[in-house]
């Protein structure tokens, strides 16, 4: 176990994150000090009475008197009052950090771009169906360190690009990168590479590397080696089979679950299972009771969700896809009847959109595009683009063409930020009018 004591600890940021590491410190018998960058932080009025909260900006002076500085995985290593502290020899972590140093029981760890809440829910489903104790958490639900529990016989985390800058002692018993698309380029001035590296972290002291054979840039940076397992479409050692019009799910030549037993659809759904299934067997998990979870598992909210089929036309609520991979992904072997009505647009956080030009060249295919980058996305194809102000207006001009047998399509391809509090927001929204107008 880590001392703490005596120790001065200075917390970047509140909400349920930063109030898991007061708990965290308070408990060891540490009052930290506490700094947000907003005026009125989330979780400011459950402040144990002694800690000094500095809020509206950070406190350069605690942040230079500090041992330990625990940073929120939205402010920056590069903020300059972080690289102060940095060149002052103050250690920087994160609450993952802070959780890897406890942690008594096996640790699956999960990133990519994409796909990771619902991998990471999957692996969860199937600890529970082999009646393990699980904690499942990190960047979905419930922060890491509000699971640390010595009963637990698995944790299960959700870790984003930003929370694996902080930390350093993640040994995982199986870890996976599942894609590296174009995302936070805004964070990441460098482009891909930085991004990529920040990812690559979660394999170092891995015991079984879980890489995507599909996606060059998820294997380790000395190329694939003996931890390596490896899941992909067509190739890997956890892959699709085709027959007819079956699709199996295959671990290293024997058939072991026919899709259609599941409730997930989607090829990119079908990639995430055999993620999930490949991670479950690298922790000893009884495959039986995995293959069991795979065909409960009903999928989570905002991630290619179905809100409303009434007339025989489909409303998909995906309003996750929060970057242009995701988008991808739900567009890449999509099969629809009908006219598909795709609505895209919000805050691109300075992406390059021309990836998505390929998935929208077919006959039968209409773009509705909002929003702050809704112009630029318009522009990937003009002359079947509407262009709104609002995902209102969007939904109201689709709502007075659609027939049976069309999909009305949110995959937006860019955070929610400018025009709704959060992606949950914007598919709440979504929903709602699709009830409305349907």
């Amino acid at each position: 176990m880590n001392d703490y004591q005596g120790k001065k600890v200075a917390i970047i940021g509140l909400g349920l994150t930063g109030l898991s590491c007061v708990n965290f410190f308070m408990a060891r018998g540490v009052v930290p000090q506490v700094m947000d960058t907003r005026m009125n932080p989330p979780g400011l009025d459950k402040l144990p009475e002694q800690v000094e909260c500095h809020t509206g900006g950070l406190h350069e002076e605690w942040l230079l008197a500090a041992d330990l500085i625990v940073a929120s995985p939205g402010i920056p290593l590069a903020h300059p009052a972080l690289m102060a502290a940095a060149e002052a020899g103050i250690e920087i972590v994160g609450d993952i950090e802070l959780f890897c140093r406890e942690a008594q029981a096996p640790v699956v760890a999960i990133t990519g771009s994409n796909g990771k809440s619902t991998v990471t829910t999957l692996v969860g489903e199937m600890a529970t169906a082999a009646g393990v104790k699980v904690g499942v958490g990190g960047n979905i639900g419930v922060p890491a360190l509000m699971l640390l529990d010595k009963e637990c016989g698995l944790y299960v985390l959700e870790l984003s690009s930003f929370q694996l800058e902080t930390t350093n002692s993640l040994h995982a018993a199986a870890a996976t990168i599942l894609n590296v698309t174009e995302d936070h380029m805004n964070r990441y001035p460098l482009g891909m590479q930085q991004y990529r590296a920040a990812k690559l972290r979660i394999y170092e002291n891995a015991r079984v590397c879980v890489v995507n054979a599909s996606d060059a840039l998820t294997m380790p940076v000395r190329g694939a080696d003996e931890r390596c397992v490896s899941f992909g479409v067509d190739v890997g050692d956890y892959h699709l089979n085709h027959q007819g019009d079956n699709t199996w799910l295959r671990v290293k030549g024997e058939k072991v679950l026919n899709v259609k037993e599941m409730k997930l659809t989607g090829q990119h759904n079908y990639t995430n299972a055999l993620a999930a299934l490949a991670l479950a067997d690298a922790v000893g998990l009884p495959r039986a009771s995995s293959l069991k979870a795979l065909t409960t598992f009903t999928g989570l909210e905002h991630r290619f969700e179905l809100a409303l089929d009434h007339n025989g036309v489909r409303w998909i609520n995906d309003s996750k896809a929060t970057n242009v991979g995701s988008t991808e992904a739900a567009l890449n072997g999509l099969q629809v009847d009908g006219v598909l009505h795709l609505m895209l647009g919000g805050d691109g956080k300075a992406a390059d959109f021309e990836p998505l030009r390929p998935y929208l060249q077919a006959d039968n295919i209409r773009l509705y595009c909002f929003g702050r980058d809704g112009a630029q996305l318009a522009a990937l194809r003009p002359d079947i683009a509407e262009l709104t102000e609002t995902m209102e207006q969007s939904m109201r001009l689709i709502a007075g063409r659609v027939t049976s047998g069309d999909m009305v399509l949110l995959s937006p391809a860019c955070a929610s930020l400018d025009q709704f509090k959060s992606f949950e927001h914007r598919g709440d929204e979504f929903t709602r009018l699709a009830k409305e107008l349907g």
